[in-house]
């Protein structure tokens, strides 16, 4: 017999929304991990993630650890998955829920990381373009001709070009068959070679960090590999910065190791739905408030492969 198996996702940047963390700070432990956490973030993640403006927590400085932090307050209430897996900066809460890092250095990290890669975004005008529809190949030739480069290959006919202003104006000019063109509203070409100081500057702040290897299954986004060394992890983590972010092999994965429900973390909604295309068949929840937590909790006891131990808010 096959057991089950649930895996537990967190978003990543472009996932929030001005005052998705108000529900969630009526719990008390999240509030109080929240206002430590922002110590170690240099923000005010309560303010930000409640009465903070679009424009300002669309900031990559701000984005990240403010998505880092909600995911992982979230995830303390609710039992030990069987697997997890996060989208771009989301792979450091899933680090720290694999037992990879402290929660405390993940977060630390991560504002390291937005910082970095916010300062990167100020060398060379760049932007991305998501691409929607099309087939896959066409698109990434296209991409490929106009010299940008697959930042998001996100499975469900998404996927994402990073580059300079040119090169995604070349893009515009010539788009593959079939497919739109949006604009996104971004600093610069993320998980592209302009990143490159970014990737040193992560670098050296995770060479301090504690790493022990993962307790859980984790996925990687350079290749959708389950990895098994904590210090392998780190590396993949710390390039992936300058690299693309391969989801949709993150998904053949899941297929592969038998997943059959996915929780995605707060604010969730963007990874359930790319599932829903790419995973059909699969139990998927995307975790938006806390009167979903119940409901949550009952996917674990359901679909847990070792069994569930549910914690209370």
């Amino acid at each position: 017999m096959v057991n089950d198996v649930l895996i537990l996702t967190a978003p990543g940047q472009g996932a929030q929304a001005p005052g998705f963390l108000s529900p969630w700070l009526e719990i008390p432990s999240v509030a109080e991990q929240i206002g430590i956490w922002s110590e170690l973030a240099g923000r005010d993640l309560v303010r930000l993630g409640t009465t903070g403006e679009a424009d300002e927590i669309t900031d990559t400085a701000v984005a990240q650890p403010l998505l880092v932090a909600a995911a992982l307050a979230v995830a303390a209430l609710l039992p030990e998955p069987d697997a997890t897996a996060g989208h771009s900066v989301g792979e450091l809460a899933a680090g720290a829920i694999a037992g990879i890092l402290d929660p405390a250095d993940a977060i630390r990290l991560t504002a390291v990381r937005g910082n970095a890669m916010r300062e990167s975004c100020t060398a060379v005008p760049t932007g991305m373009t998501a691409i929607l529809g099309g087939d896959q190949g066409a698109v990434l030739a296209a991409i490929d001709a106009a010299g940008a480069t697959p930042a998001n290959v996100n499975g469900a006919g998404q996927v994402v070009a990073g580059g300079t202003v040119e090169q995604l104006a070349a893009l515009a000019e010539n788009p593959p068959a079939g497919a739109r063109l949006r604009s996104l509203k971004v600093a610069g070409a993320f998980h592209t070679g302009h990143m490159a100081p970014a990737v040193a500057a992560l670098g050296a702040a995770a060479a301090e960090a504690v790493v022990k290897d993962p307790a859980i299954t984790v996925l990687s986004n350079r290749d959708g590999h389950v990895v098994t060394s904590g210090a392998e992890w780190t590396e993949r983590i710390v390039a992936q910065v300058a690299a693309p972010v391969r989801w949709d092999l993150c998904m053949r994965t899941m297929s592969d190791i038998g997943v059959t429900a996915l929780v995605e973390l707060v604010p969730g909604g963007t990874l359930a739905g790319l599932a829903k295309r790419a995973l059909p068949g699969v139990t998927l929840l995307a975790l938006k408030t806390p009167d979903q937590l119940d409901a949550a909790r009952e996917l674990f006891t359901a679909h847990l492969a070792h069994g569930a131990s549910a914690k209370e808010a």
